[in-house]
């Protein structure tokens, strides 16, 4: 079995599904990529492209077969190439095959892949204060090239480099720490993680399925979401996760859904007092929250805290956005408007990418919010994705609105995040995941769209600027209505619970 940064990526996203790839039923494999998938890697190819165009001369070797192209590489480094583009290092079965190999000065050579994502994760305006921080994706694939040139006995210096997204070079030091609160190295991670790889492709071990939010965009997606479910697994309880649900079913013992309410939490807490390596990372509230939650589910029925209570107000506006994260660009405000009028649908849409169409479009939602009576009106949405979006947006079009104005909009106990503010804090319920579109469905809403998807509606719209079809168009906004109808028949739940 070769080994590749692929597999190496797919294990830092999912650790079952390298095994599963390699061992899984595969006809329980959705042969088809997910649409949203493919346009991210359309447009990372396409970036790709135009990075390389600007690099000036260098060695293309993206064509011809795996041997051909790692003989070329080989010879290339020995004619001190300045810029080697897709070229191959091949030791035994592995293959890495980096976007760059760079001539550095003192004649050694660095890999750089060309990444249409940020070179760094954290250190916004969001994050715990510290400072943006390698990802471990980028970090294991570099680390791999770089493990690959030394038993070539290619000259390198240990480290490797990120083009990201804004056209900056950022070099990754591969023998420090991606923070400060890292127990290992980048390189030290990587050894773990490619030997966990080379043991589960090569079935000496093997690990279990695990429900995820990211898991949607998986090839296994149905196929392990029917094992967890077949197996009572513990995942099946919201924000169990596969870290926490490996470390249960080894200290406890327990793997099933039924057995979780015979846990002894005293005894358990004793124990964890004397033995510091007993359920690490797992405390008494983590324990109370699963039984709980267990408990509900057996129920079938959600729990609801009776101190709920929402504005009274002449208007209420159920608000969604849609947005393409890998061009940073809002293309749709949807508000579901219920007031003394009636109900209508209210959007603001983008229909071609450009600044200034992202700024009309958004002046123009708040044009339409200062239209309503002042102080009497409501605003609900479903998560904090759309608070992070407006401070980006305010950023880039500080004259649409203030810092201050958009900070009280949020601020002001009329504008309420359902997600964070109800759902997480006041509220449980028989499900694996606590999404609008599981909450909502499980209440008896159904979206218009065969897949509702607001990876898809990215998809949608990408290819509505290109084609014009108003189909596609049409599509957006049945699915961002249905959202925001969503938001109301969650919130008119809780309201009369």
């Amino acid at each position: 079995m070769i080994i590749t940064a692929s597999k190496l990526y797919n294990y830092t996203q999912c650790k079952h599904r390298v095994w599963r790839d390699a061992n899984g039923p595969q006809d329980e494999k959705n042969p088809e990529d997910n649409p949203f998938v493919k346009l991210l890697w359309e447009k990372g190819v396409s970036y790709e492209k135009d990075v390389v165009a600007g690099l000036g001369e260098l060695v293309d070797l993206s064509d011809g077969t795996i041997e051909e192209r790692f003989d070329k590489t080989i010879e290339a480094i020995r004619g001190g190439r300045d810029l080697i583009y897709q070229g191959v290092l091949v030791e035994g079965n592995e293959r890495g095959i980096p976007d760059l190999l760079k001539k550095m000065p003192d004649g050694s050579y660095t890999p750089v892949d060309i990444k249409s994502g940020a070179g760094f994760e954290g250190g916004d305006e969001e994050s715990d204060g510290e400072d943006g921080k390698p990802k471990l994706h980028y970090a294991v694939q570099l680390c791999f090239y770089v493990d690959l040139m030394s038993r070539l006995g290619i000259k390198n210096n240990g480290n490797g480099s990120i083009i990201d997204i804004t056209g900056e070079e950022i070099t990754y030091e591969l023998d420090s720490k991606r923070g400060p609160r890292m127990q290992f190295t980048m390189r030290e991670e990587y050894q773990i993680i490619k030997d966990e790889v080379l043991a589960l492709v090569n079935n000496r071990k093997s690990n279990k399925p695990a429900l995820s939010g990211r898991c949607k965009m998986c090839h296994w997606y149905k196929s392990c979401k029917s094992w967890c479910q077949e197996n009572g697994d513990l995942t099946n309880v919201f924000c169990m996760g596969m870290s926490r649900r490996d470390v249960i079913n080894e200290d406890l013992g327990v793997e099933k859904l039924d057995e979780v309410c015979g846990i002894d939490l005293t005894e358990i807490m004793s124990r964890k007092k004397s033995d510091k390596g007993f359920l690490p990372g797992i405390g008494e509230g983590t324990l109370t929250k699963l039984i709980e939650r267990v408990e509900v589910i057996k129920s079938g029925k959600p729990k609801i805290a009776e101190d709920i209570k929402f504005p009274e107000v002449k208007y209420d506006l159920f608000f969604d956005i849609e947005a393409d994260p890998t061009q940073d660009f809002v293309y749709m405000h949807g508000v579901y408007e219920r007031g003394p009028e009636g109900e209508r649908y209210v959007h603001f849409t983008a229909k071609e990418i450009s600044p200034e169409i992202e700024k009309k479009i958004w002046a123009e939602f708040w044009q339409y919010i200062r239209s309503l009576p002042e102080n009497d009106f409501a605003v609900y949405y479903y998560s904090a994705y759309e608070k992070g979006a407006y401070r980006r947006l305010q950023k880039k079009y500080p004259d649409v609105i203030s810092v201050e104005d958009l900070e009280a909009f949020f601020e002001n106990e009329n504008v309420i995040d359902l997600y964070s503010s109800i759902i997480l804090k006041k509220t449980e319920w028989p499900l694996w995941s606590y999404s609008i579109k599981e909450i909502a469905v499980f209440l008896g809403f159904r979206w218009r769209d065969d897949t509702p998807s607001g990876a898809l509606s990215i998809e949608w719209f990408n290819k509505y600027v290109s084609t014009k079809d108003e189909d596609d168009l049409n599509r957006i906004l049945i699915y961002n209505e249905d959202d925001c109808k969503a938001t109301m028949i969650i919130k008119d739940y809780l309201d009369r619970a």
